[in-house]
């Protein structure tokens, strides 16, 4: 179940490291695509309290620079996010990310 978030989180960087860095890439996604979902408009977060077992999980639908839609999972550690996973959108998500907040 996903709630919505009404507010955009604020950050002033990103984690990567070892265990995280190469970890899209099983999804043709790079890090830096990842990072500009996050700079792009619209972009729609969402509470992912399916999977915020051992710390909070958010779900971001955005898009690249190249409009590339793509869903980051991600956390937030202290004022940096670190992206658990990152892949295309499906269908429904790309219908959904298109007309969010249309009538």
């Amino acid at each position: 179940m996903y709630i919505m978030i009404k507010e955009y989180p604020e950050f002033t960087s990103f984690d990567w490291d070892d265990s995280n860095r190469d970890k899209n890439l099983k999804h043709n996604v790079q890090n830096w695509e990842c990072e500009q979902v996050f700079f792009n408009d619209p972009i729609i977060i969402l509470d992912d309290l399916k999977h915020s077992i051992v710390e909070d999980r958010f779900a971001a639908f955005g898009k690249t620079d190249e409009r590339r839609r793509l869903v980051v999972i991600y956390t937030k550690r202290s004022s940096k996010i670190r992206v658990i996973s990152a892949r295309d959108m499906n269908k429904k998500e790309k219908h959904f990310y298109e007309n969010f907040g249309k009538g």
